[in-house]
């Protein structure tokens, strides 16, 4: 059974916005900003577990793109599972309950740092909309 367009739009999506930050942030902070950025992360040895962790969802995440194109039912679920992981890390961290010199949304209060933790995990949140929420997509991991 092929994968319906939703499901395909919302693979494609997690693909594309991973590959797309990635590429921003090269050009936004160069081979030398990259550089110190690495060199900054593994500082410390929670430095160093948090940055290997957020590389390791990277991968999950688009390992979990591929698995979805597949009809894989856990693909979704493991994908909700990093978007709440990466949510409740990024709130807390720009708390203070972190490391929010690398790994932080500025905000001057609570409600500005989950705005715009918000903002920036909408493409995120369509693309479990689309996962889970019409009912052919549902269908369609039902059926695998």
């Amino acid at each position: 059974m092929n994968a319906p367009t939703l499901v395909l739009v919302a693979a494609i999506a997690i693909l594309t916005t991973r590959m797309l930050d990635l590429m921003l942030l090269f050009n936004m902070l160069g081979l030398r900003g990259v550089v110190d950025f690495v060199h900054r992360s593994v500082q410390t040895w929670n430095l160093t577990m948090i940055f290997l962790g957020s590389l390791v969802l990277l991968c999950v995440e688009l390992r979990c793109a591929f698995v979805i194109m597949k009809g894989r039912n856990w693909g979704r679920w493991v994908f909700l599972a990093t978007q709440v992981i990466a949510v409740s890390y990024l709130w807390a961290a720009s708390l203070g309950w972190g490391y929010p010199e690398l790994f932080s949304i500025p905000g001057e209060s609570k409600r500005e740092i989950f705005r715009s933790l918000m903002m920036q995990k909408l493409p995120d949140l369509l693309v479990l909309f689309l996962l889970f929420a019409p009912s052919r997509s549902r269908l369609f991991f039902k059926l695998q």
